[in-house]
This record gives structure tokens, sequence and C-alpha cells, in this order.
């Protein structure tokens, strides 16, 4: 048991002080003492043996002269007693002796809180010549002190209460210490991470009523749909029945892998015919391909579009409608005329005059995209500060602008994790403009309460206290970071919220991704691009609304030009037969997540402001927010 009470008795003299444990009687306490005083006046009247009623099992030839050790005393309730001799007040630490299994553990740890009272002691009374009119002097001091030790402290917490014991504020002395252990751990405390379990819990209550299971109807009118659309089994026959009569045409799915999957490379293009004699001179891709034979059109009822009630997947699927190119059909199935459903490139199997594109594995539904993909892509090599801050040949004072990144995670409907970052940067007069004159001025940060650590640049900028700061540099041509910030998780804004849904039945993958504005966003976010990981390369591909395959990084990509602030949740839907049952495992899929905004706000809701009440020593130009790792899984 740890120590039960700390007592200052001089070697002359009353007690000084004796501080117990709330739930230990002050009466027992007095007993230990007064029997250890006691002990100690029969030793030194050289007495070897205690009267009948105390018993003395002593260390050592003589302890009670040494400066410390340890002592029991008692009869029917028996304490130990551990001492410790500075100057001529002993410092005794009071703990139980009935256990006799560790005994050494209790008296080592009581004699650490003898140690760390002779600390306090020694500290009161400025050194080692400690005297009762000098604990006297210190008296509610010592006794707060020692009432800390006597409850538990670290070596840090009682480094902070020796060096603020002659302060004049007790209440310090007190109150500010018990963080300090943690301080110097690098460690967080309660009230810091408290929201994060606050945020699980109401992300879990959230949710707790909304249930994304297929019920047992659907599944039923699904596997009843499938079972009417493959094709039955032809029964054994032997040479003594009558040949079967001819089968009436069966209704073909739209939506099967073409036998054509396990043939060889060979077969797959068999039916393209080629003429080297004429290939050379035949620049036109659709005199090249005059002479292939053109399938029979299905029957009329395969015309029909099939609904489909699976919840989250609900719709009319199949179907072909001729001279509408805004067909249902032609919205959700990128690439349905294609062999295996992957949109090739007819021209690739003749020779024919082509443009040699730069990426050699773009075809097909890629292709698609590439135009628009080049205008895009043709910023990737700027540097990231060119993009960011507007680069104006007019520029008469500073210009200021914050670059923010959101990070978040999402398992299924659950927010995992979320982390918001930021950067402030600093755009200087040109240093010609400047004629050698330095960039001088001060601004007020508002909107931080939400802000977890902050880190300057001490070379350009100073912090004023009271969210005031102020600038000073060199003119340079190229913007400078002048501070990086990051943001709570509770108080960080999500501009969108993603939910990744799949179900793998059989050797059939579906997926679908629900994604909702946060109404609270200064404007719609606007192309948007939801990327999905696929877990292999897809033979049949069934997709709604139009996508972007990329075969070779294995992506799915939906574009949305724009998400509007409130309304029902967007849906982004994929279907696909994959190698590998549903019993063998699930498969991981990934989904992703690329938006950016500019404009006049931030997503933290930080605002520039002047020093003062006055004209603006600087342009805040626009501000931008991007997705970092902003994935659902």
């Amino acid at each position: 048991m740890a120590c039960l009470a700390i007592s200052l008795q001089p070697v002359n003299g009353p007690d000084i002080l004796l501080q117990t444990r709330s739930w230990f009687p002050v009466s027992r306490a007095l007993a230990a003492v007064s029997a250890f005083r006691l002990a100690r006046l029969h030793l030194a009247r050289g007495k070897k043996q205690p009267t009948s009623h105390t018993s003395l099992d002593a260390i050592g030839d003589d302890p009670l002269a040494a400066g410390s050790g340890q002592l029991v005393v008692g009869v029917e309730s028996q304490y130990r007693v551990v001492y410790r001799l500075v100057n001529s007040i002993y410092v005794l630490g009071v703990t139980t002796a009935a256990d006799h299994a560790s005994p050494a553990v209790h008296a080592f740890a009581v004699a650490d809180a003898v140690n760390q009272a002779v600390d306090v002691v020694v500290a009161a009374c400025r050194g080692i010549d400690v005297t009762p009119e000098k604990v006297h002097r210190k008296y509610p001091e010592v006794y707060l002190a020692l009432d800390l030790v006597l409850h538990g402290v670290g070596s840090v917490r009682l480094t902070q209460i020796l060096a603020t014991i002659h302060g004049d504020n007790l209440a310090r002395m007190v109150n500010s210490s018990p963080d300090a252990e943690a301080r110097a751990r690098g460690a967080d405390s309660w009230p810091t991470v408290e929201h994060l379990a606050q945020d699980r819990h109401a992300a879990r209550d959230a949710f707790n009523g909304a249930s994304f299971e297929l019920p047992m109807e659907t599944l039923a009118a699904g596997d009843e749909f499938s079972a009417s659309s493959l094709a039955p089994t032809a029964a054994a026959t032997t040479g003594d029945e009558a040949p079967p009569e001819e089968a009436p045409p069966i209704e073909k799915d739209p939506f099967a892998a073409s036998d054509m999957i396990s043939k060889p490379e060979e077969a797959l293009v068999g039916g393209f015919k080629k003429n080297k004699e004429t290939a050379l001179v035949v620049a036109d891709p659709a005199a090249a391909l005059a002479g292939l034979e053109v399938t029979t059109l299905p029957p009329a009822e395969a015309t029909k579009p099939t609904f489909i009630g699976v919840e989250g997947f609900e719709g009319d699927y199949g179907g072909i409608e001729f001279g509408n190119e805004e067909a249902s059909l032609a919205e959700a199935f990128e690439g349905f005329n294609a062999p295996f459903g992957g949109g090739l490139d007819a021209s690739e199997f003749v020779t024919t005059t082509k443009k040699d594109h730069k990426d050699k594995s773009i075809t097909g539904l890629e292709l698609l995209e590439m135009n628009s993909g080049q205008a895009r892509n043709a910023a990737a090599g700027s540097p990231l500060e060119n993009l960011l801050v507007t680069k104006s040949p007019e520029m008469t004072v500073p210009e200021l602008c914050i670059v923010e990144e959101i990070n978040a995670e999402f398992q299924e409907s659950i927010l995992a994790r979320v982390g918001l970052k930021g950067t402030i940067f600093l755009r200087t007069l040109p240093p010609k403009k400047a004629a050698g004159r330095d960039t001088e001025f001060s601004f007020r940060l508002e909107g931080t309460s939400g802000m977890k650590r902050a880190a300057l640049q001490s070379t350009v900028l100073s912090n004023l206290e009271n969210g005031l700061f102020h600038v000073k540099t060199p003119s340079k041509e190229e913007p400078i970071p002048i501070m990086k910030y990051s943001f709570l998780p509770k108080h960080s804004p999500l501009p969108l919220r993603i939910r990744l849904v799949k179900r793998h039945s059989g050797t059939l993958l579906s997926l679908m991704i629900h994604y909702a504005s946060n109404p609270m966003l200064p404007q719609p976010l606007s192309n948007v691009t939801f990327i999905v990981k696929l877990p292999v390369d897809p033979t049949l591909l069934t997709v709604s609304p139009k996508a972007v395959l990329n075969r070779a990084e294995r992506e799915l990509r939906w574009h949305i030009s724009d998400i509007p602030l409130k309304g029902p949740a967007g849906r982004l839907r994929a279907r696909m037969p994959v190698d590998q049952d549903s019993k063998d495992g699930e498969l991981e899929v990934v989904g992703m997540v690329k938006f950016a905004y500019q404009g006049p706000f931030t997503l933290s809701g930080i605002k520039l402001c002047p020093a003062v009440n006055s004209t603006s020593q600087f342009n805040e130009v626009g501000h931008t927010f991007s997705s970092g790792s902003y994935r659902c899984i």
C-alpha cells in the first residue's frame, strides 16, 4: 500500500505537521507517530527493548541514530514508519505493515515519498539548515506541497512545485503543475483530445439509424432475374431417344460476358480483314473498315430496358434507343458497342496513318477525355506558388493569400480522421520597384479559435500577441510562406461528405459512391473528380453516369462539373465481373476525390484584416483550398 501519512517531528519539541490521506484516520496516524517518538526516546536512554505495549523491529545496529531507516511499531495494528533525519527534524512516512508478501515494495514506495518531502522541506528552508522556525515561516506552502506529494507526483511536477514554493501565489503552485508532466512528455491533455471521442460518438449516433443492407425481397427478385436470363442445362440424351426438337431462340443477357474472352488474341481480331497492299494508301479509317461484317441486331425483346429495384442501383438497365444521342443507355454505359465494354479503338487493327499520341496507352474511353485533359495537365509542371498566387504587373502594395488543404478518410459512412492545414503566402513588391526598401506592415488574424498549432517564419514575421502580426522582409520575386498552421479536427469543416458502398455477389462486383456537399460552403464546388481504384482490370464494365477508364492505372474517373449546396445526394455507380468469387473474400476498393476552390473565402474561416481600422497596408488576393488525401474505403 502507498504512503498513508507524512509527519514532521523535531528532535525536541512537539510535532510540526501531520498530513494524512482522506480515508486514513488521523487517530491511527497519531498512534504510529507517537509510537515512533517513544521508541526513539527509549533508544536514546540506552534501552534496547521498548515497553511491553510497543514492539520494535529495527534494521541495523542503531537505526534511529542514522540519517534514515525504517521501523515497525504497534502491537495489534502494526505500522511501518520510514524516517529520514534532516538537521534537527525527522521526516516520517507511515504505511501499514500487515502485508508480509511484499514489505520491500511498500518500504521503497514510502521512502520515495519521504525523499520528495525532504526536498520540499529543504526548498522551503532554502538549504539543509532546517529548523522548526524556518518551517513555520513557510507553513502554508509546505502544507500544500506535502499534500500533493502524499497523493503522488512525478519528478517533473515536483520540480515545478519546488520552483514556485517561494512565489507569492499559492494557487499558481498548486494549479499550474498538474499538466507539467504531460507537457514534458509532449502529450496532449484530456480536454484537448476529448473532442475526438465526442466526434466519433456523434458520427456513430448519426448513422445508427441508417441501414444500407439490401432487403430480402430485392435479393430474391435479383436471383429470379438472374436465373431466368441463364440458358437451361441441356438434358443428357441416349441413342434410343428421339432427337430433341429445335428449341426456340433464347433471349441473351445484354450484360453477359462474350465467349471471345477465353479465346486467344488472334481470334479476337480475326474478324478484321487486312489488306497489306491497300492499307498504306487508305487514310480514312471508315474506308478501311468498310469490309467488316455487321452483326445482326438482337431481338425486339432485348431492346426494351429492364427495371432493377436494388437499393442504390435502381433504374432502367439495358435496352437500345435509335436516333437519340442523349439516350439513357448512352449516358449510363460508355463504350456499349465495343468489345468487352472496354471501348477499344478499331483503328488499332488496321495499318492507317493516325496521330501519334504522347501516351501510347490511351485508347477508347480514355481518348474521349484527352482534349480536356491536356488543358488541365498543361499547368502540372508550373511552380506551386505561380498557380496559387496571382501575379499582378501593377502591384502597388504587398499581397497576402491563404492556401489550405483538407484531408479526410471515411470508413463506409463514418468519418475516421480529418485534418486541415494551411499556409499564408506573402508576395512583396518586385526588387526593382521597391528601390531597396524593405516590406514592412502589420495585420490581424481573425477566426483562429479552432487553430491547434502554428509555426512562424521568424525572419519575416513576428507575433505581437492578441492576433496581431508584424511583417518585415526585403523584397523578393517569389512568394514567401510566412506562417503554417493546422486546425483541430472538431473545428475542421468538411466541404464534401462521401460514402462508398460495395456488394460482391458471386463474381459480380457492384460499387456506388454517395456524395453530398456541405450547405455552409460559400459557393458550390465545381470540377470535382471522383476516382475509384479497381481491384482488377475489368473485361465488362457498366457505369452510370459516364466515366473514364484508365486501364494502366486501374482507375475509374467521374468528372462532376458542379455539386449543388442543397439537394439530394449524388450517386455514382459501376458494375463489373471479377475473377474472385465472393466466398473467397472481399475485394479491396478505394475511392478518392479531387477538388479545388479559389475565391475570397477560406475553408477554415480565417480572415486577414488590417491591424487598425484604417487603410489597409496590403492587398488580399484570392484564397485557395483543395483536397489532399480525401478518400473513402
